[in-house]
């Protein structure tokens, strides 16, 4: 008989019900505790990060309401408006870059009539060339640059003085960019020196295109003798002095030779060598010398302006600008041309003083043969910073152009090219001067290359800028040709315009490329140059105007009668309403006041 087995005993029924265990975020999520392979970062994404505390506004306690006078209760409430205009973000304006106007004197009657040429003292000829010691002028300091100015009654915004030039008005080496110790002839195209090397720059620079201009040696190496007992050497050795030619930039030194530092790139008379930094190297096959009688010709090529900033603003990439770009379409705005500028008088003249731009320590580095331990620690640092000057540099300094170069010529003859990937010089490769007030980041529209010639000890050159060259190259001569005389006719638009086109595949190449591809002389770049100081001009004063008359409309209306009416009497009888001209002028925008002083 089976026997019955007993039931197990029940447990107790507890006398509370648990409770439901809340879950976290990492039980909801169903995460193991421990690590598993199909799980490897359970211990990370456990972890849970803390929530962003909401910033809570500060309110004034009852005390310091009460105090002031407000409503509590009604200050208790929310300003729902309020705080909607405090969590918008109001963006501001774009900045608009403009020169400083100057609080100056009113103009005297002698400042309306044109600068006066600098006097000139006769020292020495050379040949059919009388060279004479040049004073009463200003020259350019080392932190400060002169133009000369004039007052016109159509500018009384811009504090009545206007852009101008002295005579002889034409291109030739400017009197204010030139050494104290140099010589010119009466019409500022031929120089020479008693001392060392000292050098003169053009009253014009280049800034994009393909420009070129010559220099014939009028006293220097002398040819070479047939006497095989006489060697190059000793040719050289008597000579009538030194020439050195090329192109400098305005941060370049005017007492030493072209070529001296980063600024500047010369060649040599002796052996015909390239100087650069101070070291001269041979690029021609023969190196001959530049001898007295030689015309040596200068082409210069730089790229487009806007290939330009893209590469002083970091943008430029060598896969996409493939192109020097030269001939662009038509950009919508121009670009800021910025002229921080105040009228000055020396000696009964007057000029246009303005900060000139220093030179940079990167650049100055260059000259050194052997980096200092600074710099050997920065190179340990940070490879790219001593890596050559190229387009991409960290430097802005040391960044150069692509498809800039510098062709030579003697006599009409390609010797060859000396340089390529000049330096940039847009600002931020040109740094502002060290000079309180001075503001860094602008151009003045004169920031580019000029034509310079340096002499020494009796050394003597003539400088030509076209059109009527000595031995002008052939693409000059082509360019010549098909934009002459004929280029200033009206085509007629319509089928006859084909049959009038060139016959000759390179000149219909020639002929199809823009003003900026083709070679032009220097001489049509000063005529453009004073198309652009004109227009600056203008672009000054109704910028000024603008200024006036939102400050002031009533002012600006006075104003803009009185010059209308200053213009119309000056015109008639003189400037004898100079004086009325006092009452002119508002004083809108921000003017600095300065001192002037009588020198």
């Amino acid at each position: 008989m089976a026997t019955e087995t007993s039931p197990r005993p029940r447990s107790a029924t507890p006398s509370t019900i648990p409770q439901k265990r809340p879950m976290n975020l990492d039980d909801e999520q169903h995460i193991p505790a421990v690590s598993s392979p199909l799980n490897p970062d359970a211990p990370t994404s456990r972890a849970r990060k803390a929530p962003a505390r909401e910033q809570r506004e500060k309110k004034e306690s009852l005390k310091k309401r009460e105090a002031k006078g407000v409503d509590s209760t009604r200050s208790s409430t929310p300003d729902t408006q309020t705080n909607i205009k405090k969590s918008r973000k109001v963006e501001k304006p774009p900045d608009i870059v403009r020169p400083v106007r100057y609080y100056t004197k009113p103009p005297s009657p002698s400042d309306f009539d044109a600068p006066r040429q600098p006097l000139f003292n006769p020292i020495l000829t050379k040949g059919n060339h009388e060279f004479n010691e040049c004073f009463e002028h200003i020259s350019n300091k080392k932190a400060f640059r002169y133009t000369n100015c004039i007052a016109d009654p159509g500018f009384p915004s811009s504090r009545w003085f206007r852009q101008t030039d002295a005579e002889p008005f034409q291109p030739r080496f400017s009197f204010q960019e030139a050494s104290s110790h140099i010589l010119f002839d009466s019409t500022g195209r031929s120089i020479t020196t008693e001392k060392g090397f000292r050098m003169a720059r053009a009253n014009v620079c280049a800034r994009e295109g393909r420009w070129y201009y010559e220099c014939k040696i009028l006293s220097g190496v002398k040819p070479p003798t047939h006497d095989p007992s006489l060697t190059q050497q000793d040719s050289s050795s008597s000579s009538g002095g030194h020439v050195r030619l090329g192109w400098a930039r305005r941060e370049a030194s005017l007492d030493t030779p072209v070529g001296f530092d980063a600024y500047s790139y010369g060649l040599r008379d002796v052996s015909g060598q390239k100087v650069h930094l101070s070291r001269p190297k041979d690029f021609a096959p023969s190196n001959d010398s530049f001898c007295e009688g030689d015309v040596i010709g200068l082409e210069l090529t730089l790229p487009s302006l806007a290939l330009h900033r893209k590469v002083v603003e970091g943008s430029y990439n060598k896969a996409v600008d493939v192109s020097d770009d030269l001939d662009p379409h038509p950009a919508a705005e121009a670009p800021e041309i910025v002229r921080d500028r105040v009228p000055i008088r020396y000696k009964g003249v007057v000029y246009f003083e303005q900060f000139e731009y220093s030179s940079a320590k990167d650049l100055e580095d260059l000259m050194n043969p052997a980096p200092s331990l600074s710099n050997a620690a920065v190179a340990a640092k940070d490879a790219a910073a001593t890596a050559p000057p190229n387009p991409n540099h960290p430097s802005v300094p040391l960044r150069t152009l692509p498809f800039s170069s510098i062709k030579v010529y003697k006599n009409g003859k390609v010797l060859g090219t000396p340089f390529t990937d000049l330096f940039a010089f847009l600002p931020l490769a040109s740094k502002a001067a060290t000079q309180q007030g001075a503001r860094d980041g602008i151009d003045d529209g004169m920031l580019g290359y000029f034509p310079a010639i340096s002499v020494f000890r009796g050394g003597a050159a003539e400088i030509n800028f076209g059109p009527d060259f000595w031995c002008p190259p052939s693409d000059l001569a082509a360019a010549d040709g098909v934009d002459g005389e004929d280029a200033d006719d009206d085509v007629p638009m319509d089928g006859n315009a084909i049959a009038m086109a060139p016959k000759d595949p390179k000149t219909r190449k020639q002929h199809s490329h823009g003003k900026n591809s083709r070679l032009r002389g220097m001489g049509e770049r000063y005529v453009e140059q004073i198309a652009e100081d004109i227009v600056y001009d203008l672009i000054d004063e109704v910028d000024f105007w603008m200024l006036d008359a939102i400050e002031n409309p009533d002012a600006a209306a006075a104003d803009g009668a009185a010059s209308q009416k200053a213009r119309s009497a000056s015109t008639a009888a003189g400037m004898e309403t100079v004086e009325g001209l006092t009452q002119l002028g508002g004083g809108g925008g921000e003017i600095k006041e300065i001192v002037q002083e009588e020198e």
